[in-house]
């Protein structure tokens, strides 16, 4: 399989960044796209809505159906699972793309952002799946796909940001799991993290500004790469931790200056990789 025509998938904060370029590129194959996420009026420092979202995924060619979900939330996730099978027929992907961030040490971490950050990533995660699983299993070729890290369980990932680490683990365990759990049903369930920063709001809010941003790559390589992971046979790879420029190099890609947002600035390394 090389297209994503006709497929639904249900992406969580795909109003902007990774995860809206993740819904355009599947669009272009005609594929239908349920945007789960909060965002319903501008942000100044957040650009982007559910709605401008969706105006995009249609102009692209696919079908877009945007609800506001908050995944903290169960009955809301519920109910944008039912929109979009009432919508579309059925959910053929999940792609768990939602998350929190707040890089500090231990002392620094208020607990309300430590709990956020795991009810959105972790919680979040858990909770998408749990209910997206039975429409998977009813799908051809059905796929979860985490945006979540390696897990390496070494002192040196967690020591700046334990709060932060613990939770995209988290997200990294689901994908540990849920591969076993769910492979007797077909359904692939794998990671997908960048090798160096990518040029979304986070970046450019908490890693340094512009400056970060010309040393980022452009989201388009999460989506090439999550497109070539989704449209794999399931049980071909499940429970793996896929880099993206690992992907595209399988896909046969060898000009990566494509994706760089300054092609002559040195890219910012990944903090987990």
């Amino acid at each position: 399989m090389s297209t994503l025509h006709g497929k639904t998938l249900f992406i969580t904060g795909a109003s902007r960044g990774i995860g809206k370029a993740i819904a355009l590129r599947a669009a272009r194959d005609g594929a239908n796209v349920v945007i789960a996420a909060k965002t319903v009026t501008p942000h100044p420092k957040l650009p982007g809505t559910i709605y401008t979202a969706a105006e995009e995924i249609d102009a692209a060619g696919g079908q877009a159906l945007a609800v506001r979900t908050d995944i903290r939330f169960e009955e809301q996730v519920q109910a944008a699972v039912d929109a979009g099978v009432e919508a579309f027929g059925g959910i053929d992907i999940l792609v768990n793309n939602a998350s929190a961030i707040f890089l500090a040490g231990t002392e620094e971490t208020p607990m309300r952002r430590f709990d956020l950050m795991h009810k959105v990533n972790v919680r979040g995660t858990f909770l998408c799946s749990k209910l997206c699983v039975p429409h998977l299993k009813e799908a051809e070729n059905p796929h979860i796909l985490n945006l979540a890290p390696p897990l390496n369980m070494e002192a040196r990932w967690f020591q700046n940001h334990v709060a932060y680490t613990m939770s995209k683990y988290g997200m990294s365990m689901c994908v540990l799991g849920m591969a076993e759990e769910f492979r007797a049903d077909g359904i692939a369930v794998n990671a997908l993290w960048p090798r160096t920063a990518i040029a979304t709001a986070a970046v450019r809010n908490l890693l340094g500004g512009e400056e970060a941003i010309r040393a980022s790559r452009q989201p388009a390589i999460m989506a090439d790469a999550a497109h070539w992971i989704l449209t794999r046979e399931a049980l071909d790879y499940t429970g793996e931790f896929f880099v993206d420029d690992e992907v595209l190099v399988r896909a046969g890609v060898s000009d990566f200056d494509q994706y760089a947002v300054d092609p002559d600035a040195d890219l910012m390394p990944d903090f987990f990789l």
